[in-house]
């Protein structure tokens, strides 16, 4: 038996820990869980399907010609705006190696001495000030780090992730700083193309029910029905989520921030983050620099792995049968066990010296020695 080392070069995505998934060699990022961003293809693609097929040919001759061709533009603009939010790396952040988790520990341990038994450990917490305001960067027990401001752990995905907005089942995909914008874009972009198909399916109905009737319309158009009750019922979540996003870029806040109260209440501190200015800070949400990934997926790494080969060598079993057959001994091990009975000394071999007793005498001989006697006399 021999072993082999073999050294072969892996991409770093095939060894990342979390609960994503990746395709394209690591070019594409995802959550394990998108059966919803399938839903959510099938509805844009499926409704806009019916659009071009029911709508734009009658619109674009008794209407305008631009109506189809505007609606084809917005609807690549809201699938390249998707896709963009949900293939990309949304801001992971690498775990501690384990060198580094050991040396944090230390730090710890140091900076918080020796904890009586039977009390809790003080929370592991830095202070950091941001513009003159105190911000605690809170320790991450699964990535054995201090998360940067802002930045939280994604149960779902299992992986913190930097200004941490919210995890999207509809894109598939958490919501962070490095696709937050393409985000916010897909969610505008489809609220106008909502608005848009549901604004024109209502000027299609009219047109026609003007020479053939409103019953006799609806008869004729069956997708024009569908498309209405799909626009009208997406309409007012799409466009109260685009709504609420801008309040958010408005401010500078993040969706998690907003849920936990971070920058509310009376014993909150005032948002460190917000330029006190509306315009400013859209500008650094939606135009500020596009942050490269720190996670270098297509990275390569080498990996050792003992591979164990076996020679081809003839080794002879020896079977030792037990000393008392019995119905579970197999044949061929009754005569082994017939020899070794032969060849076992018996207890007279082992003492051959051993006295010989007499043996007793009889009543009857006893008798027969005392009539010899007399007679003898």
């Amino acid at each position: 038996m021999s072993a082999v080392m073999i050294t072969r070069k892996v991409r770093k995505w095939e060894k990342l820990p979390g609960k994503n998934t990746f395709c394209c060699d690591g070019r594409v990022m995802m959550a394990r869980q998108k059966g919803v961003f399938y839903l959510t293809l099938f509805l844009i693609t499926g409704t806009c399907a019916l659009f071009f097929a029911f709508e734009c040919p009658y619109l674009a001759v008794h209407l305008c010609p631009a109506i189809p061709v505007f609606a084809v533009l917005l609807f690549l603009f809201v699938m390249a705006m998707l896709l963009r939010t949900s293939f990309s790396d949304p801001g992971v952040l690498p775990r501690a190696l384990p060198e580094e988790a050991t040396f944090i520990e230390m730090e710890i341990e140091a900076a918080n001495g020796n904890v009586p038994a039977g009390q809790r450990p003080p929370p592991r917490i830095r202070n950091v000030q941001i513009n003159n305001q105190i911000v605690k960067l809170k320790y991450c027990y699964t990535c054995k780090i201090f998360r940067p401001p802002r930045a939280s752990h994604c149960s779902i995905c299992d992986n913190c992730v930097d200004r941490f907005d919210h995890h999207c089942p509809w894109v598939g995909n958490c919501v962070g700083k490095r696709n937050y914008r393409y985000f916010y874009l897909f969610t505008l972009s489809l609220s106008l193309l909502t608005i848009y198909i549901f604004t024109f399916d209502i000027v299609h109905v009219v047109m026609r029910s003007m020479n053939g009737g409103f019953l006799n319309t609806l008869k004729e158009t069956p997708g024009t029905v569908l498309e209405v009750l799909v626009c009208f019922f997406t309409l007012w979540s799409v466009v109260g989520l685009t709504g609420f996003h801008t309040y958010l870029i408005s401010l500078n806040q993040t969706t998690n921030e907003d849920i936990k109260g971070s920058w509310s209440g009376k014993n909150r501190g005032q948002n460190p983050y917000s330029h006190k200015n509306i315009i400013k800070n859209c500008c650094e949400v939606l135009c500020g620099p596009t942050y490269p990934s720190v996670l270098d997926r297509r990275g390569l790494l080498q990996e050792d792995t003992l591979i164990s080969s076996s020679n081809p060598v003839p080794q002879t079993t020896k079977t030792t049968a037990p000393l008392i057959p019995n119905e579970h001994t197999p044949d061929d091990a009754k005569p082994s066990i017939a020899a070794s009975a032969e060849k076992s000394p018996s207890p007279k071999e082992e003492h051959p010296a051993a006295t010989k007793v007499p043996p007793l005498a009889s009543p009857e001989t006893d008798a027969e020695t005392s009539i010899a006697k007399e007679r003898a006399h």
